[in-house]
């Protein structure tokens, strides 16, 4: 299993991220460009004392990440408010790559047109979304679940 952040922009939220990936033993990927420093440098200087414990892959755009995915024939299952399908309904695989947009803007076209899958975490009516750490450590827990445990294929 993987987690994969789309030009994240808030670096709290991928520091949160990040340490979930590192505290369960699962692959992050960053699709640049950040909305802030991002080099191992500047994540340490904000605290990210965990962060040699995460096997992060870093990708210099989209297609750098769609070419490394497609090449690994890896599964891509993109969270969006745009889905239909709860992620409670999904099967996941150990393989997958789980996908999280901007905390701003979510994912253009393009990611959504690549997705394998497009699942949502259904909220009440009227309320626009749910943090994307929050959403990642939900959706990482079903898969897990589903996928008993923390073995990647």
């Amino acid at each position: 299993m993987r987690i994969a952040l789309y030009e994240p922009d808030i670096p709290q939220n991928t520091g949160t991220i990040l340490r979930l990936a590192a505290c369960l033993g699962v692959e992050a990927h960053i699709v640049e460009p950040t909305g802030f420093p991002s080099s191992d440098r500047a994540f340490r200087r904000a605290g990210m004392d965990y962060l040699e414990r995460v096997a992060l892959r870093r990708h210099v755009s989209w297609p750098a990440f769609e070419a490394w995915r497609r090449s690994e024939g890896l599964r891509l299952i993109l969270f969006t408010t745009a889905a239909a399908l709860s992620y409670l309904d999904h099967s996941y695989r150990p393989g997958d790559v789980l996908m999280f947009g901007r905390e701003s803007a979510g994912v253009p076209e393009p990611v959504h047109a690549a997705a394998d899958a497009r699942l949502l975490i259904p909220m009440q009516p009227g309320l626009r979304s749910i943090n994307v750490a929050m959403v990642a450590a939900m959706a990482m827990g079903e898969a897990m679940r589903q996928t008993n445990g923390f073995d990647n294929e």
